[in-house]
Formats: C-alpha cells, structure tokens, sequence
C-alpha cells in the first residue's frame, strides 16, 4: 500500500501505539478521539454528521471512496470528523449520482483522509484498549514529538462540542432545505397554524433526515440554535420539541438541560442520540463514558414492549444511566451488545428518547416508527389543550 513518491502519514495513538499510511486527501495533522465504524456504506452520511465532531474515524469495511459523493446524502453542510482513515481508496467512483470523488470532497473541505492503515488491527487496539486519543499528521516522522501532543490533547470528556457544530441564527426547514427567517429572528415567526403540527428543533448537531423525517410528516420545523432559553422555546407555541444529536460530552452541557428541565412536562419531547443524554439528565439523571462507544449501522437494539429486535444506527460515546433517574420512567429500548440503556419513556411528562438513530442515513429504517409516535405524543398533546 505505500505507493513509492506518496505522501506519507502517521497515526500516534495515546498509549504509544503507531501506525503508518499513505494520504490520499489533504495534508495537515489533526488530533481526536479515534474510533471505529462498522457501516459497510454510508460514508458521505458519516462525514457530513456533526456528532463526529472531535473524533478521527477509521472505518471497518476495506475498500471506500467506490460510490462517489452526491447532494442528495449530505447530512449538514459541511465535514466534521477532524480526519478519515480507510485501508483502500478507490478513486473512481462508479455510481449514477456521483458527483465528486471522496478525495475532491475532503480536499474542498481542507479534510485529512490516509489510506494504507491496517484497520484491522487498529480496530482491534479499540476494542481491547478503549477509545484513545489521536494524533494524524504529514508534518512529521518524529514518534516521540507527536506522543507528547496527543497526551497533551484534552479528549473529548468535560468539552462543549455542541457549540462548535450549532446553527448560528434560527431557520425553518422547507421544501428540503434550510430556509432564512427574516432578519434571522424567531419574532418574525407567525402564531402557529392549529391544523399544523409545529415542531422546534433544539439544533445540538443535527442531522438533515432528521427534520426531512419531520416534514415528510407534515410538520411545520422550526430550528433554533443550541443556547436558546427554555423561554425561547415556549414562546413559539410549539406543539413538540426534538432534540437532536451531536458531539461531545452531554455533562458539559448544563445550559441545554436547564433549558429543557424548564419545558419538561409542558410540551411532548422527543431525543436523539446526545437529545437522549441530555433529556436524562433534565429527568434528574447521570451520564457515562462507554469504552468504545457504539458506531455503525447494525446495532442491534430489543424493544421491550413488543420484544422485537430492531437493527440501529449508532454513534455515541457516552450514555445515560437509567439507574440514577428521579422521574418516573420507563425502560423501552435496550442495546443487546452490551445491554445499556437505548431508550427511555416518561409517561407523566409527555417525553421519550432513543440512543439510537431513527432517521438512519446511514443506515436501516427499523427505527423510523417514532416519529410517527413522537407525532401520536402532539397530536394528544393538542387534544389536551383547552
């Protein structure tokens, strides 16, 4: 794999291990958490996922870059993972969307991606040893150099990433795309519609096919950045509340739960993924560190309500301990790998989350079933309204 005049790069990860590639996209050097995903496609939807923000993501399945780049599955605008590293690349997509090659699309979006790694052995050292710390560079062959900087990187635990990958100004989701308010102000957002089921999205991260899900729903989608106040959010009358997705540590978030620990038990929420997080820890819970976190698109997860077993969509590092809950609660969902917590309901507040990802892209569409029950929750939330 080390084609004789190419560029080379290493990989230093915390515990000294070292791994040695060719670049075939950017130049730079870029530390991280490095992690593992086990998606066999979907690699656009990966890149384009804000919760990736803060990680080097080595992906599982050895040969990417085969499909190309398309409009149509971007997840947000831009890349967040800090790099990308794959065993082989294959330069010449061979797909009738593809617009772009994997490489012109890292390189426009000053993006590392190293090929040659032996993903394999690296994903077994993540697997034994846990999610480390990581450094990725061209700049330089001195081990010990690049040792020292990725000691000296924080990591992710105790870091507010929301703030980095939120929107900067309100926007409404319509006809596909995110679309300006005027003066980029919520006031300028009329009085809802009461045939129209309005729903905010508290923006940590999210996901395009997130609010596409809630559109194809006939939703009205309102997103509002990370730091609005539980104020804010009343204030537009909405029939439910989403909270998305996104990267980091859910503890160093306290200004989002105080927000959501505000609207609890006034208007139906529903959470994804690090929504889930942090609508534990508004419910009076604790989060935790997982050893590997889980990312991929085949995880299996067991409904307990019906005993079925739904293969997921994942990424998260950290998880909700259902144990330290002081709201009354109900266990609906658990991961069967490793059996943590996949997902929580409160009845008496009018509010459930996943771990998982039920809007998928990438991935399986056994999960897409609630939204249909996070539109149930609002339209018995607009029955109960006077």
């Amino acid at each position: 794999m080390f084609g004789k005049g190419r560029k080379q790069a290493l990989l230093v990860l915390e515990d000294g291990s070292v791994y040695r590639g060719n670049v075939f996209a950017g130049k730079d050097e870029v530390l991280g958490e490095v992690v593992f995903n086990t998606g066999m496609t979907g690699y656009q939807e990966i890149l384009t996922d804000p919760s990736y923000k803060g990680q080097i993501v080595a992906m599982t399945y050895p040969l990417i870059g085969n499909t190309g780049i398309n409009p149509e599955d971007m997840e947000s605008a831009g890349i967040h993972p800090e790099g990308f590293i794959v065993r082989e690349y294959e330069g010449y997509p061979s797909n009738w969307r593809s617009r772009q090659s994997l490489k012109d699309f890292l390189e426009a979006h000053e993006k590392l991606g190293v090929e040659g790694i032996d993903t394999r052995a690296l994903t077994r050292r993540i697997r034994l040893t846990g999610a480390m710390r990581g450094v990725l560079s061209t700049e330089t062959e001195e081990i010990d150099q690049l040792l020292q900087r990725v000691r000296a990187y924080p990591g992710l635990v105790g870091r507010d990433l929301v703030k980095l990958v939120t929107c900067r100004q309100p926007y409404l989701w319509k006809d596909g795309a995110p679309r300006k308010m005027a003066a980029g102000s919520v006031s300028s957002v009329p009085v809802p519609d009461a045939r129209v089921r309005r729903v905010v999205v508290l923006d940590c991260g999210v996901k395009y096919n997130i609010l596409r899900q809630l559109a194809k729903r006939g939703c009205e989608v309102l997103v509002l950045p990370a730091t609005a106040s539980g104020e804010e959010i009343l204030a537009l009358r909405p029939d439910g509340v989403l909270l998305t997705n996104g990267p980091g540590d859910p503890a160093a978030l306290p200004y989002i739960v105080d927000a959501v620990r505000l609207i609890l038990g006034k208007v139906p929420i529903f959470g994804i993924c690090l929504g889930h997080q942090i609508l534990g820890q508004a419910a009076g819970g604790r989060t935790a560190k997982l050893k590997f976190g889980h990312h991929g698109i085949n995880q299996p997860v067991k409904n307990r309500r019906n005993g079925r077993v739904e293969i997921t969509s994942q990424n998260h590092g950290f998880v909700v301990l259902p144990e330290s809950l002081t709201q009354e609660r109900e266990t609906i969902l658990d991961n069967l790998n490793d059996h943590t917590s996949e997902g929580i309901r409160y009845p008496a507040l009018s509010a459930f989350s996943v771990q998982h990802h039920p809007e998928a892209a990438p991935g399986p569409h056994d999960a897409d079933y609630l939204f249909d029950e996070f539109i149930h929750l609002m339209e018995e939330g607009k029955e109960r309204t006077p």
